[in-house]
């Protein structure tokens, strides 16, 4: 089945389908745009615009830098509020089938938006993540090159899910552009263009109590000075979840966006 040319490729914009596989972008599915916006402004001392998905989306920008989206749309979609990776997909349907054939979950999607196409779902032990298709934002150049934020997923077995994804999203299928895999210790690292973009590590618990435990991917976000930025998260109503000082530090939003903060060249992915 052919399909008509992209809205990327008819501007000129970076497309889905040049980085298929790889994470392309970071946003937090929230309630209320306003409270997002003062706590994270706060906090990471980030400036918001429009976005140019409709008027519920913003983007957070540090130094005139694109750094993730901000969607008020958690309500209407009926989903927790969340911190999520998007990676990149040639075709959006496809995606979404091979996530339920392979025993996944598709809980939003995929939705047409101005830009493209996206969905959110859930592997087979829980975890979150996002698929898109389309336009990448603008700057994503940018954004890719300065890696100010970086995926982990924590989950129970990091071979398996590695397997998961392979399938779902044609992590080292041998096509030129495919995201390249590799096993390091008990840790599984993913590569596009030769660069690390994220990690698959084991040892959560899909049933704990501590949702710092359970199944999730995690979005890092590299600081400089981390632990005055912990202080003004408590300051702004946040609440610490877990915290290896002068390391890193996970943290819980107002209203319930779990994010970490982590010193540039703390337990991230790493170039060869």
């Amino acid at each position: 089945m052919t399909r008509e040319p992209t809205a990327a490729a008819a501007s000129g914009a970076t497309s889905s389908a040049a980085v298929y596989g790889a994470p392309c972008w970071v946003s937090l599915m929230t309630k209320d745009l306003r409270s997002s916006h003062d706590f994270y402004g706060s906090v990471m001392g980030w400036e918001f615009r429009p976005a140019r998905l409709g008027e519920e989306f913003s983007v957070a920008l540090s130094d005139g830098k694109a750094i993730a989206g901000i969607g008020a749309l958690a309500s209407a979609f009926h989903v927790a509020v969340a911190w999520t990776p998007y990676f990149a997909v040639r075709n959006a349907d496809e995606t979404a089938s091979r996530i339920r054939e392979r025993s996944g979950t598709v809980a939003v999607g995929p939705v047409a938006f101005v830009l493209g196409r996206g969905a959110l779902a859930a592997d087979r032990d829980g975890a979150v993540f996002g698929i898109w298709e389309g336009e990448l934002p603008a700057g994503w150049e940018v954004w890719q090159a300065a890696a100010p934020a970086w995926v982990r997923l924590h989950t129970r077995d990091a071979f398996e899910a590695a397997i998961f994804y392979g399938e779902v999203l044609d992590w080292a299928c041998g096509r030129p552009g495919c995201c390249d895999v590799e096993y390091e210790g008990d840790e599984v690292v993913l590569r596009s263009g030769g660069r690390a973009v994220a990690r698959l590590s084991s040892g959560a618990l899909e049933a704990a109590p501590d949702p710092a435990i359970r199944p999730r991917w995690q979005v890092h976000f590299p600081v400089s000075d981390l632990e005055r930025r912990v202080t003004a998260a408590l300051q702004h109503g946040g609440t610490v979840i877990a915290h290896e000082p002068e390391v890193q530090a996970t943290l819980r939003d107002p209203d319930g966006g779990i994010f970490t903060l982590t010193v540039p060249g703390a337990a991230e992915p790493r170039d060869r």
